[in-house]
């Protein structure tokens, strides 16, 4: 076999996927001269950011801190505090769709709220890279065939199969308006964006004794 003549192909596949998970997050801010107001005001709306998530179960399926900010605003002449800022940033992963606009605008429409998102992805467990993966192989192997066949040969054996790598497109964030507070919240229809998903592999096998004359 190590005589045999040897095609080195790569195979590669490709597919558009419907999202499998949806990110936003919600910043809930406050402001005031005196720092233990800022602190109670900031406590009051995370907690009411906390009972609208509290209430989505079971469309949200994971819920982050990811950040909480505390900090004195001073003149730019000294160091004399004029007012207190306090912020918590909580990222959502939802998996119910239907749900998502609906909860991203009850959210937006709080007092000092802030929403951003949603970011589409799929999860890193996702059969879709397997199924991709597969896809990549059998092209592989299918482009081999047809090398061999236009030389009068044919697969005989793999001597080599290696992963090039599978990349999924960064989560990707839809654009959406929301209403002030105090105002009357719009309905909202998000779109999930198709995600795309490639992989690619390169092979080498052996072919029987092509046939030149």
């Amino acid at each position: 076999m190590a005589d045999a003549p040897v095609v080195a192909v790569r195979g590669e596949a490709y597919r558009e996927v419907a999202p499998e998970l949806a990110r936003f997050t919600v910043t809930a801010t406050a402001r005031d001269r005196d720092r233990e107001t800022t602190l109670t005001r900031l406590a009051e709306r995370t907690a009411a950011v906390r009972v609208l998530l509290d209430a989505a179960e079971p469309a949200v399926e994971r819920r982050e801190t990811g950040q909480l900010r505390v900090w004195p605003e001073t003149k730019r002449s000294g160091e004399r505090v004029v007012a207190y800022h306090g912020s918590v940033t909580t990222t959502v992963t939802v998996v119910d769709f239907t749900a998502l606009g609906e909860l991203m605008l009850r959210l937006a429409d709080q007092e000092q709220v802030e929403v951003a998102g949603p970011w589409w992805s799929l999860r890193p467990d996702s059969p879709v890279h397997r199924e991709a993966r597969h896809a990549a192989i059998a092209d592989a192997l299918a482009r081999a065939r047809e090398y061999a066949e236009a030389l009068g040969a044919r697969v005989t054996a793999l001597l080599e199969l290696a992963d090039t790598g599978l990349a999924a497109a960064p989560p990707m964030m839809a654009k959406a308006g929301f209403a002030r507070a105090g105002e009357a919240a719009p309905e909202l229809e998000l779109d999930p964006q198709p995600q795309p998903v490639q992989a690619a592999v390169e092979a080498r096998f052996t072919i029987s004794e092509p046939v030149l004359g």
